[in-house]
């Protein structure tokens, strides 16, 4: 019975012995802390006590059984992130005038556009190279203060300068009557003509030779603003479809690489301010001509 008892007690100790912690322990003394209360000096003699009433003498607790301060330490610091001011995919005014001061600085060749693409990008990174700041490409307070410092205020001709119509080239006879999109692949441009006259062109670009741009004539269907596309999960702002899932619309991408890349076959429109009105003056069933 006393094996069984032990081995009872042995179990139940296993059992809770993954319990919290008991945070009270100070409240109940210790068997050791007993035992060195009762323990006599050397050549004394202590009366004996029934009660067990006695007040423990000045050694019946050890030094160490005072609980300890655990010892402190500090985390590494970790150095802080500057948080971007501009960066890689933003389209914003302070992004135009961004581009407009750094074209200042001889350093952003091209037309404002308002979106920081890879052409913004390499242009900031090699003002932060040349003036001694970390060359992240990305704009954070520091290389803001400093591009500020050393440009003037862009005047609204530098950040929303008035591009001249390009040569549309030779219309398409189908063009030449009522309202048309009318998209030259050779001249790699569009042109909103209403009964035959040109009211503005601008730069286009198409699909790849694997997903071409239809040619022919088209109508269009419907619109939407803010599309996006369900099938590539990218922007397509001011979309004007006339065949199928292609559309004119705005492409932030081609606004940023130029040529270098194609559309899925798409009619994309670098300039977002020119293809927003036209987007507000093209109507369903307008033609849309798409030839060589």
């Amino acid at each position: 019975m006393a094996a069984a008892a032990a081995t009872a007690a042995l179990a139940a100790a296993v059992l809770t012995a993954c319990g919290p912690q008991d945070t009270g322990a100070d409240d109940k003394p210790s068997a050791p802390a007993t035992s060195a209360a009762t323990t006599p000096a050397p050549g004394t003699t202590t009366p004996a006590d029934p009660a067990g009433t006695a007040a423990p003498s000045a050694t019946a607790t050890p030094a160490t059984s005072s609980p300890q301060a655990a010892p402190t330490t500090k985390a590494p610091t970790t150095p802080a992130i500057v948080p971007a001011v501009m960066a890689a995919g933003a389209s914003s005014s302070q992004v135009r005038e961004l581009q407009a001061r750094l074209g200042q600085l001889h350093l952003f060749s091209r037309t404002p556009t308002g979106y920081y693409g890879t052409v913004t990008q390499h242009a900031v990174s090699d003002f932060q190279e040349r003036h001694g700041l970390s060359s992240t490409g990305r704009v954070d307070a520091g290389t803001w203060t400093r591009i500020k410092a050393l440009t003037r205020t862009p005047t609204h001709k530098e950040m929303y300068p008035v591009v001249a119509p390009k040569p549309a080239g030779k219309l398409d006879a189908r063009c030449m009557t009522g309202h048309a999109m009318c998209v030259s692949k050779t001249t790699r441009t569009l042109s909103w003509v209403v009964d035959g006259k040109v009211l503005a062109t601008m730069d286009v670009r198409f699909g790849s030779q694997y997903t071409p741009t239809r040619e022919g004539l088209f109508h269009v269907t419907f619109k939407s603003r803010d599309h996006v596309s369900t099938l590539f999960n990218t922007a397509m702002p001011y979309a004007m479809f006339f065949s199928g899932g292609e559309a004119v619309h705005y492409s932030a991408d081609f606004a940023a690489r130029g040529y270098a890349g194609a559309s899925h076959g798409c009619v994309n429109v670098r300039d977002k301010a020119a293809v927003a009105a036209l987007f507000d003056q093209v109507k369903v069933g307008d033609k849309v001509v798409v030839y060589w």
